[in-house]
């Protein structure tokens, strides 16, 4: 595929690169410093403000290239001397035409977000071997390929805890995006983690769906959250990307009394306390942020290796969000106690199954 062609598929498909759109060849290389490392990065079909793991993708590239968060407040960590472009496609079949338009420009780093991704990396990734490709959730065995992946089960488990120390009602609720195994892994996890508390703890699970449209589906999730609610579950965790918000909507709608909420849901990936405060328990976060600005910031240095990135509680990977928003919801003891949990976990006296490795 010719460059002029890349560029014009790109913006037939309506997915144009962040902040400068489809420009022509000439204009675009007057703006873009052919001495700066690029990057481009291929969100999945969520997009990149659907508030949970695509956005924590976006906060890292953004953190690499400006040293600040979407929000415009620091994000702790150099700017890096990147050029970056980002690619939002309206469905699956755009994917590939983006990294191959990437590829045909010959950036530095094409960065694919989730795990369906991966068998379109790999076939691009082999049509390119000199060119570096990171894939968040996705496995690749290709030497130019980083895998960025996270032991969702550990983070999971901690939040598991939490609502069964929160529930009142002795049921709980776990929404699935679409049915996966690295779903399971985020739901098993939970599990063990509630019976750690409570063995004789109800767990009411669900998932959106089995196609990619599970994941940006938020009437289906909220539908799914009054049902679980309706059989009793006082606290629900989502991990179903842009679905879950209608959980969010679902357990503000079952209202409060005495100036709390009766019902709580435990957001994923990012922190997403502040969507609705006060009826968000804590949210269990996955530090897709700092493995992405991880692999951009090796790329810079000219350390880019292929193979296994494993992101986990001893890396801080994974974990859950503490904040302004719902200090108020978890009493100190309940803290420490998940805490306690946490350096078990870390030191190996505590072993979370990991339903992919079943």
């Amino acid at each position: 595929m010719k460059l002029s062609l890349a560029l014009l598929l790109v913006c037939a498909l309506a997915i144009a690169l962040a902040s400068t759109g489809c420009r022509t060849p000439t204009s675009y290389a007057t703006a873009d410093d052919p001495h700066k490392i690029h990057v481009g990065i291929v969100f999945d079909i969520g997009g990149k403000d659907d508030r949970s793991f695509n956005a924590a993708a976006w906060t890292g590239v953004k953190c690499a290239e400006t040293g600040l968060l979407p929000n415009g407040q620091s994000c702790g960590k150099p700017k890096l001397d990147i050029v970056l472009r980002d690619v939002e496609p309206g469905n699956p079949t755009s994917i590939e035409p983006a990294m191959r338009a990437f590829a045909e420009r010959h950036y530095d780093l094409i960065i694919g977000v989730g795990f369906a991704q991966a068998p379109i990396m790999e076939s691009v990734a082999r049509d390119y071997p000199n060119i570096n490709f990171a894939i968040v959730d996705g496995v690749s065995q290709l030497p130019n390929v980083a895998s960025l992946v996270f032991r969702e089960h550990e983070g999971s488990y901690l939040v598991g805890m939490i609502a069964a120390k929160t529930s009142k009602s002795g049921t709980i609720g776990f929404i699935g995006g679409m049915d996966i195994p690295l779903i399971h892994r985020f739901e098993k996890g939970y599990e063990e983690g509630a019976r750690a508390v409570n063995p004789n703890i109800r767990i009411i699970q669900n998932y959106v769906g089995v196609t990619d449209s599970a994941w940006n589906n938020p009437g289906k999730g909220k539908e799914l959250a009054l049902s679980q609610i309706g059989k009793g579950a006082d606290v629900i965790f989502t991990a179903a990307g842009n679905s879950g918000l209608g959980a969010f909507d679902a357990v503000e709608q079952a209202g409060t009394q005495n100036g709390r909420a009766t019902h709580f849901v435990i957001g994923v990936d990012s922190n997403q306390n502040g969507v609705k405060p006060g009826f968000v328990l804590t949210s269990m976060v996955k530090r897709v942020d700092n493995a992405v600005y991880d692999i951009v910031q090796q790329v810079v240095n000219h350390q880019f290796k292929g193979g296994f990135h494993v992101f986990g509680l001893s890396e801080e990977g994974v974990g859950y969000a503490m904040d302004d928003n719902n200090r108020s919801l978890i009493s100190p003891d309940v803290i420490l106690e998940t805490e306690a949990a946490k350096q078990k976990i870390i030191n190996g006296q505590i072993k979370v199954t990991d339903a992919m490795a079943q």
